[in-house]
């Protein structure tokens, strides 16, 4: 058996087990995949498409208030191993090579539009709901990490240790990322901000914002309007939810 027709029997052969995994009842007439796809309805609508603004110029390089507050919120130990502990959002740092200018802003999943991340999993635990939110069901992940993989963002951390004190569902052997606080959203219709939104304020960085951004009134929409935003990776085509602006 050549090269590639090893590879392609071994990818069948994964794809298969997925999808045998994915049907497996978790009460009569209950399927994994049913549960995924309960996750995407619910209070999220098209109405709406929920967004992140970020000025970097106002993020302080060494300012890691948006990341603890994260952690705090969600209930994400730091465990003190950087190759593996799971972070929704981290702190990175863009160098101008030419002038050696260094900037210093967060990254986390950006909710795109055409998220990479849904096209690849095989069990349909990576989903975008109809207001743009991408998150992982617990329930249906298998950690393939084809997910990991697929995002070119490098916004998904795979769960190693143990889960302990949880705030919302987290479990190890699974994959996991930002979900713009998805709680907040779903019991405040899209009123309160993600935890790290509000972090950045109470320090008076005010370097990010929240909101729809269908809504034309709303204040990202605006600011958007009136002094623009970047998306990361724009050649990729991805209409990220996340917009960033003085990253040139």
């Amino acid at each position: 058996m050549s090269q590639d027709n090893n590879i392609n029997h071994y990818r069948r052969q994964f794809l298969s087990s997925a999808t045998a995994v994915a049907g497996l009842s978790l009460a009569p007439g209950v399927l994994l995949t049913q549960v995924a796809h309960a996750s995407t309805t619910g209070p999220a609508s098209n109405k709406n498409r929920w967004g992140m603004l970020i000025d970097s110029s106002k993020c302080a390089t060494g300012c890691n208030d948006c990341v603890t507050a994260c952690h705090k919120e969600n209930g994400i130990p730091v465990m003190g191993h950087p190759e593996t502990d799971a972070q929704w959002i981290r702190k990175v740092k863009l160098t101008d090579k030419t002038t050696g200018h260094v900037q210093s802003l967060p990254l986390m999943c950006q909710h795109c539009e055409k998220p990479p991340c849904v096209d690849v999993c095989p069990t349909n635990a990576s989903i975008k709901r109809e207001d743009g939110v991408v998150l992982v069901d617990k329930h249906a992940c298998i950690g393939c990490r084809y997910c990991m993989m697929a995002c070119p963002y490098n916004a998904r951390s795979f769960v190693h240790e143990k889960v302990t004190d949880q705030k919302y569902p987290r479990g190890i052997g699974t994959v996991e990322s930002c979900t713009l606080c998805v709680h907040r959203i779903d019991e405040s219709n899209g009123t309160k901000n993600p935890a790290c939104v509000d972090a950045c304020n109470a320090e008076g960085h005010k370097a990010m914002w929240f909101g729809d951004l269908k809504d034309p009134n709303s204040e990202i929409s605006q600011n958007l309007q009136k002094y623009g935003g970047e998306q990361i990776r724009a050649d990729l085509g991805l209409n990220t939810g996340v917009r960033y602006q003085n990253i040139s």
